[in-house]
């Protein structure tokens, strides 16, 4: 099998383009940045490694490893005593193989690279500061390993094709998963904003607010179960959850397609008598 076709963004980081999805793996404002102002400032990533010997972290569509390289980077840049649980969840072994090996993750500490290029091939790393699991599979499955073990992450990074393109992981009951896997005071951070998964987050008994838009007129979403450290939502985005943009996406057997579950949704809307999303926006 070729590689993959490295695209470069606008901080000169590059990304890959999936043709499964139709979608790039990073917006064109650039996967460096998106790593560091979509996940690791929402998620304090810094501030909990200056006060924490132990972190546990959780990466959920791993893709390039970016978002796993700027974490690690950063908590071993503020305390390199700390001491790191990583399990990233990636549908395709190849693409985190392919991004070490054209060297796509230069942007982050060589001993971090180091790191995940050797997690890409063996699908796990241990030392004596890292635990680290790269499980290859359909996420919502593989969570249910970490389940199994307990994890609680002080920092979850959700980050899959948007919901249109990949509604399989954006659904109330995978949503439920991913909150099962979040400490009591831990972050979700997602760059999604979409009325349907803010929706499946209060569902799970998730507080959640606006991040700052990056690459994007849209801004992202970080959830947890307490509410300090979030952003309360404008009226707008209020009103939003309050249309039929925001009916979730469902697959109770967490085996559905992408086809049924966006059929199922668009069924739903047909039969509510919520607000359209036209209606909303014109309103705004």
């Amino acid at each position: 099998m070729t590689q993959r076709e490295p695209q470069i963004t606008a901080d000169g980081s590059f990304t890959f383009y999936s043709e499964e999805f139709q979608e790039h793996f990073h917006s064109h404002a650039g996967a460096k940045r998106e790593a560091t102002q979509k996940f690791l400032i929402p998620c304090r990533i810094a501030a909990q490694a200056q006060t924490k010997s132990n972190m546990r972290l959780l990466d959920i569509c791993y893709g390039l490893g970016h978002n796993s390289a700027a974490a690690l980077t950063e908590i071993w840049r503020v305390n390199p005593d700390c001491r790191i649980e990583l399990f990233a969840l990636e549908k395709e072994q190849a693409i985190a193989t392919d991004s070490f090996q054209q060297n796509l993750l230069s942007p982050w500490s060589p001993k971090v690279v180091d790191i995940l290029g050797k997690l890409s091939q063996d699908l796990v790393f241990e030392s004596t500061h890292l635990t680290a699991h790269l499980l290859i599979g359909d996420a919502r499955q593989t969570i249910q390993q970490a389940i199994a073990q307990n994890f609680k992450a002080d920092a979850i990074f959700l980050d899959p094709f948007s919901p249109p393109k990949c509604p399989q992981l954006w659904t109330i009951e995978f949503i439920n998963l991913v909150a099962q896997c979040l400490a009591e005071n831990g972050y979700l951070a997602t760059y999604s904003c979409a009325a349907a998964v803010r929706q499946a987050m209060a569902k799970a008994n998730l507080k959640f607010g606006a991040t700052p838009s990056v690459g994007r007129k849209s801004p992202g979403t970080l959830a947890r179960f307490i509410p300090t450290d979030l952003q309360p939502l404008s009226l707008q985005e209020i009103e939003h959850l309050q249309t039929r943009a925001a009916i979730p996406y469902r697959d109770e057997s967490l085996k559905g397609d992408r086809q049924t579950i966006l059929n199922r949704r668009i069924a739903e809307q047909a039969e509510t008598n919520l607000e359209s999303t036209s209606q909303w926006k014109k309103r705004w």
